[in-house]
């Protein structure tokens, strides 16, 4: 039995296993505590404040992009561009990838881009979480994409390039005082700026997730689009605007003057077929010119008109009944008025002139006798319905109004003066204007730059949708008024022979007047000459106005301002095809008593 005898071990103490129920138990148990953590923090994510975790976790992977809405073009009347975008393209860093290396970087690129170095080197170390930020703006697209490529071969990166349209300026200097210019992110002047909002449009928006420097496909991302400017159509005509910059410009530097303007309007619509200053500038190269000449002095500088002005007080003069075209007048070499002697602008003996005579020699005497039965304060009516003392409000920035004396100003001695052309001030939209009511059988029509309808930056819409007429004067005095002009380009009877367009009859009247000068308060020996006129005489389609500022070689409103007037005149005449009228020019008598017509 001893053999048989089995043996008993104890187990030892400590290591014996639990019941497998047990074990169960205190696993599910603690499955339960890790289910019941997530679930609290699940409840806090989702229930009690999801948008803030959520906006956390976004935050740091987070790009906006701005999406550059395209820019409206300005177009000439026929659809010829003076303003219009080609495509440009922005760069762009990520600071996390490009602040390492940002002082080499930023060196390269201002080298390569011609940007500051200083502005491109904070742009690329950015702010400590940015991974977006901008720097250059506006470059030509394959100048861009070519210097990222150049940078990504020398080892640097971070950078890459999005969209961003070029303004650009077909024309160079053509209308360039109208158009005005942009900076990198705004517009500095002319139309660029009067409509602004109307051609900028609205810039869109692009966000997604990006994770190490790269944009993660499937992540949260969000766009709006742009919403692109609106195109202005204008009323000039770009051919004609260049022609006749380059005529005024000739006029400007043979006489050594200071600046000068001519406009052309067609008569029966009043809109601006062309709208020419000198000096200009490049509206591609704004920065290379002055900022006097950024500007349009057809409408920003006002002066005293001079002789031209005599058209509105004489066709007044006639409307009001007082005189006609035949009227005799006797004209002194000199005339003795309350504070001062007047003169004409040569010595002659006592004249028997008729008023178209007075018209023809250009005679501030005369003008003043005849003027000398206005009735009191209805010179300045007229004045203000032909559109004097008042902005033309065509839309661009910047208009002077002129300066009309007010009533209690008016007095005997300023309407004399006022009466040839001096004492008061206009721009030269404004007189050409007033001398176009003339042309259009003596109804004042608004000027137009815009066509169609457009509004500005100010809220005003503006442009041939909204033009106004006004009968300023009848067109019997119209018809008289325009007889009498015929007689000044006439070579036999009047001061300007140099504005006659050869086979067009041309009514006109020349200017020479003093120039104030605001620092002496005096007139300070310097002039402006000018001329003002329309054809065909009988039939009128166009009215051109021409100013040289302070001619220092000489030249007066017939021997200088004519010929930039005829040459702009005879290139309107035959781009629109305007066929003579065939008729006989007026032949008024400039004189009585001596048997002369």
């Amino acid at each position: 039995m001893a053999g048989n005898q089995r043996t008993v071990r104890q187990p030892r103490r400590g290591t014996r296993r639990g019941s497998p129920h047990v074990r169960l138990r205190i696993g599910f148990m603690l499955i339960a505590i890790v289910l019941s953590v997530f679930g609290a923090r699940l409840v806090q994510l989702q229930g009690i404040d999801p948008y803030s975790y959520a906006a956390a976790a976004r935050a740091a992977n987070l790009v906006d992009i701005d999406l550059p809405a395209e820019r409206g073009d300005i177009l000439d009347r026929n659809g010829e561009p003076l303003a219009d975008s080609v495509e440009g393209l922005m760069i762009v860093a990520d600071p996390a990838l490009t602040r390492k290396h940002a002082p080499e970087l930023a060196k390269f690129l201002s080298n390569r881009l011609g940007i500051d170095y200083a502005n491109a080197l904070r742009q690329l170390r950015g702010d400590p979480d940015s991974r977006y930020e901008y720097v250059a703006r506006k470059i030509p697209a394959t100048v861009a994409s070519e210097a990222v490529d150049e940078a990504r071969e020398l080892g640097y990166k971070g950078l890459s390039t999005e969209r961003d349209p070029i303004r650009a300026y077909p024309g160079g200097d053509v209308a360039a005082n109208l158009v005005g210019f942009l900076g990198t992110d705004e517009s500095l002047g002319g139309l660029e700026r009067s409509f602004d909002t109307y051609l900028a449009g609205k810039d869109g928006k692009a966000t997604y997730v990006e994770g190490s420097g790269n944009r993660i496909p499937l992540g949260e991302s969000t766009t709006v689009e742009p919403v692109d400017g609106k195109t202005l159509t204008t009323t000039l005509d770009r051919d004609l605007q260049s022609y006749a910059q380059r005529v005024i410009a000739e006029a400007v530097d043979r006489s050594n003057g200071e600046s000068g303007v001519v406009v052309v309007q067609d008569t029966q619509t009043g809109e601006l077929l062309a709208l020419a200053d000198y000096p200009t500038f490049d509206a591609n190269k704004p920065g290379e010119a002055p900022k006097a000449d950024r500007g349009s002095r057809a409408l920003s500088d006002v002066y005293e008109p001079g002789s031209v002005q005599k058209v509105l007080t004489l066709a007044a003069l006639i409307d009001a009944g007082k005189v006609t075209s035949r009227t005799r007048l006797t004209v002194p070499n000199t005339l003795h008025r309350q504070d001062r002697v007047i003169h004409d602008w040569f010595d002659h003996p006592t004249k028997r002139w008729t008023l178209a005579g007075v018209v023809a020699q250009s005679s501030n005497i005369g003008t003043v006798i005849a003027a000398d039965s206005f009735a009191a304060g209805q010179l300045r009516d007229y004045l203000t319905k032909f559109g004097l003392g008042r902005t033309t409000d065509i839309g661009l920035r910047g208009e002077s109004a002129g300066i009309l004396p007010s009533p209690t100003q008016w007095n005997a001695q300023i309407e004399d003066r006022i009466d040839f052309g001096q004492s008061l001030s206009v721009n030269a939209v404004q007189m050409t204007t007033a001398v176009n009511a003339v042309a259009n059988g003596g109804v004042r029509v608004s000027p137009s730059i815009v066509k169609g309808s457009a509004t500005t930056a100010a809220g005003v819409a503006v442009g041939t949708d909204h033009t106004t007429r006004e009968r300023v004067v009848s067109a019997e005095a119209a018809q008289q008024m325009m007889e009498m002009m015929e007689r000044v380009p006439d070579p036999e009877t009047g001061t300007a022979p140099r504005a006659q367009v050869p086979g067009y009859r041309v009514a006109g009247k020349t200017g020479t007047a003093q120039r104030a000068n605001s620092e002496c308060g005096c007139y300070d020996g310097s002039f402006t000459v000018s001329f003002a006129g329309f054809a065909p005489a009988d039939a009128p389609r166009f009215t051109v106005y021409a100013l040289v500022q302070n001619p220092r070689n000489g030249g007066g409103g017939g021997s200088l301002a004519g010929p930039v007037f005829a040459k702009v005149m005879s290139f309107a005449l035959r781009r629109y095809g305007v066929p003579p009228t065939g008729t006989q020019p007026s032949r008024l008598p400039v004189e009585w008593g001596r048997g002369r017509g």
